[in-house]
């Protein structure tokens, strides 16, 4: 279960209702025109599961997945998450980046008898994913027309040119929805398929995505609105959006949502402003000893949301260990490191709020995928509900394409 707090400065908030209502509207109207498809996601990506559970993989120890940006950080997001609280997954490694250093160190802890291999890529033909996959062609000798071509999987949309390399060398492929953008994949074929092969309930998480979703539409999750409102309603003297991430295991959720934020709402509006909220992506404790500085006596031109997990199911308490010279951090001995780094939440979340700066909190009450597909779809929606609020096309990124089209020219396409 989500539980979700805020602490915002009251302020006039112009039109609110008026804005929220035009808000809940567009996003309807997405959902029930098909225009935008991430929102039926937790009922059509079941198909997905269903054809994949017919597939053997009792031999498969690896899931490697070759991706980038949003073919990558939400599976990541969730296996870093659930792996702890997961029995019997597969290990999961992926090759993103165009860092040879971490390519070749990468590469050379694959077993490639008990690999098996994703290539996901929406467009088909993504720069780093297509040179990674000519990589592992060639250092693990991979015969795509021989027996190795059943351990290569192609995520792609239908009739892409990955899609067509798919199907020239008889490669597995599951396709995503044309009415999906990359950063809203993640609970497609994109995200779902890896993760079931690796032994991940999906079907939970899906579940706690549509709860989400449903409940939403419903009219039942009104403090996303209020938020959605507040953000807009202050991006332009509060423009920065952080997130702070109290555990380890949620630092790649952030990195997810900072794609996802930022990629959806900097953008040039229908009046032709450059509009855009910044995401920064935190992880408490140890960012408290490197930004907290400039939370707090800084610019207020931030707004913080916590994370926090209530139970993280950890038998792990302070030794009852007194150190010379340093007897004075005794108090806390016995304490347990749930209790610990939860107070250092709250201690953190209070000097924010004393300082007259806004916050707001989700409180999760243990990890479960229901829960963590239930906190996807919250960002997801919170992000469509901001960029119809800033009048943007939340689901575009000519930005990203202009960098795309530079490259190809620069290495002399």
């Amino acid at each position: 279960m989500l539980k979700f707090t805020s602490n915002y400065i009251k302020q006039t908030e112009n039109n609110k209702e008026t804005i929220i209502q035009n808000a809940f509207d567009t996003l309807k109207e997405e959902r029930d025109s098909k225009k935008i498809g991430y929102y039926d996601l937790p009922t059509d990506s079941l198909s997905h599961i269903e054809r994949i559970e017919k597939m053997n993989f009792d031999n498969i120890k690896q899931v490697v997945i070759m991706g980038i940006g949003g073919s990558s950080l939400g599976i990541k997001a969730i296996e870093s998450i659930l792996q702890p609280y997961s029995k019997n997954t597969k290990e999961m490694l992926f090759l993103e980046n165009s860092d040879p250093i971490t390519l070749l160190e990468t590469i050379g802890k694959i077993d490639k008898e008990n690999a098996i291999f994703f290539i996901i890529s929406k467009s088909g033909s993504t720069i780093e994913t297509t040179s990674t996959l000519k990589t592992l062609i060639k250092y693990l000798d991979i015969d795509l027309d021989g027996e190795d071509s059943k351990k290569l999987f192609a995520i792609t949309d239908n009739n892409s040119v990955l899609s067509n390399f798919a199907k020239h060398h008889g490669l597995n492929e599951f396709n995503i929805p044309d009415n999906v953008g990359g950063r809203f994949s993640v609970l497609s074929a994109v995200g779902i398929i890896p993760l079931t092969v690796a032994g991940y309930d999906t079907k939970a998480i899906l579940k706690g995505a549509g709860n989400f979703i449903e409940s939403f539409f419903n009219n039942k999750e009104n403090h996303i609105l209020e938020k959605a409102c507040y953000l807009y309603n202050n991006s332009s003297t509060k423009p920065i959006s952080v997130l702070f991430s109290y555990a380890d295991r949620l630092e790649n959720l952030t990195k997810w949502f900072v794609q996802l934020w930022g990629e959806s709402l900097g953008k040039i509006d229908i009046e032709g402003n450059r509009v855009g909220l910044t995401p920064i992506g935190l992880t408490g404790a140890v960012d408290q000893h490197s930004f907290l500085q400039l939370i707090i006596e800084g610019p207020k031109d931030k707004i913080i949301t916590f994370i926090t997990i209530e139970d993280f199911e950890r038998d792990l308490n302070v030794p009852n260990i007194t150190l010379k010279g340093i007897e004075k951090t005794d108090f806390i001995n016995g304490t347990s490191f749930n209790t610990l780094i939860n107070a250092q939440a709250d201690a953190t979340k209070q000097s924010i709020i004393e300082s007259g700066i806004d916050t707001d909190t989700i409180s999760i009450d243990k990890i479960t995928a229901e829960n963590i597909g239930a906190l996807l779809a919250y960002y997801e929606v919170l992000t469509s509900l901001v960029g119809a609020m800033l009048n943007v096309d939340t689901y575009n990124q000519p930005g990203v394409e202009l960098g795309k089209v530079i490259l190809y020219k620069n290495l002399g396409e």
